[in-house]
């Protein structure tokens, strides 16, 4: 006799967007917990933008070190969709997607920071004609 069951995926009872917009905290009904923060769901955006269609197609995405979430917006009752202040807002986050990055936090980012340094890029985000530090007079 089998005597597995199989249990639902545990549900999300909170989704808090720091006032900082830099952290958005996500619970879970089996206890799970996990503050993820802005620069690291922006990266790990499960957009085909992002991700592509293909392994092989996955983009590294540098220079978002101080990115924001503007807005967090409802599709249906499986998902968010997350709206950055670098505009990019095509990535639709599962219920099953936050927590395997919360999960899973340390290996994305190390991933993630080892295909910043093979490719030559920064977290940082590119200095700008208007972030540039002008001469004193």
């Amino acid at each position: 006799m089998n005597t597995t069951t199989n249990a639902p995926n545990p549900w999300p009872t909170e989704l808090r967007l720091r006032k900082d917009h830099q952290t958005l905290t996500v619970a879970f009904d089996n206890g799970e917990k996990f503050d993820l923060q802005a620069e690291y769901l922006r990266v790990k955006s499960p957009s085909a933008e992002v991700q592509g269609h293909s392994a092989e197609q996955r983009k590294t995405v540098p220079g978002k070190r101080d990115v924001a979430i503007l807005e967090v917006q409802a599709v249906g009752n499986y998902a968010v969709r997350l709206v950055f202040d670098d505009m990019h807002s095509t990535g639709i986050y599962s219920w099953d997607y936050l927590r395997d990055l919360g999960r899973n936090h340390d290996r994305h980012w190390q991933d993630y920071l080892d295909a910043l340094a093979a490719k030559g890029l920064t977290r940082d985000p590119p200095i700008t004609r208007s972030t540039r530090l002008q001469p004193k007079n």
